[in-house]
């Protein structure tokens, strides 16, 4: 990814240089024009085209958006009941990522959703345990995480 994006910008300067108009507007006519021939030669090039895990990215941020709006108004409906008849409880959430880097990025998307708090990871890396501020059910909470933040973190690395 990082051979692309320096190549890609590699580009954008000689399209620059070429046009002979040292103008933002024409460095960001050569930074389209990098991507279009990155992605035409992507067979030639080592790794996935850039493009993708950029927008794995954005779609990982968007998803952490709307858990926290979610998970706000979840919170918000929790406090403000008559009678507050919430159950809090720590679980244990079995982990398929392995890297060091995945794992802190999914336990820090815990965290900053509201209501919810990653404890400790395991020492062997195969479970975070999290505090939930109210748990319907286990298996529901786990397979939320699983489909949404652990999904697009595996999406992202690949």
């Amino acid at each position: 990814m990082p051979f692309q994006i320096l190549m890609n910008l590699i580009i954008s300067f000689m399209w620059m240089l070429l046009n002979e108009s040292y103008t933002i507007p024409t460095f960001i006519w050569g930074f389209l024009v990098g991507i279009l021939l990155l992605f035409l030669f992507q067979k030639f090039i080592p790794g996935h085209f850039y493009l993708y895990r950029v927008f794995k990215i954005i779609g990982l941020i968007l998803i952490f958006i709307r858990e926290l709006i979610l998970s706000n108004i979840d919170i918000v409906k929790l406090v403000y009941k008559r009678n507050l008849n919430f159950e809090p409880g720590i679980f244990s959430y079995p982990l398929e990522v392995k890297k060091d880097w995945q794992i802190t990025l999914l336990a820090n998307l815990i965290t900053l959703t509201p209501g919810t708090l990653s404890v400790a990871i395991s020492d062997d890396n195969s479970k975070i345990f999290i505090h939930a501020m109210h748990i319907d059910n286990i298996e529901e909470s786990i397979q939320s995480i699983k489909e949404t933040f652990e999904k697009s973190i595996m999406e992202v690395s690949k």
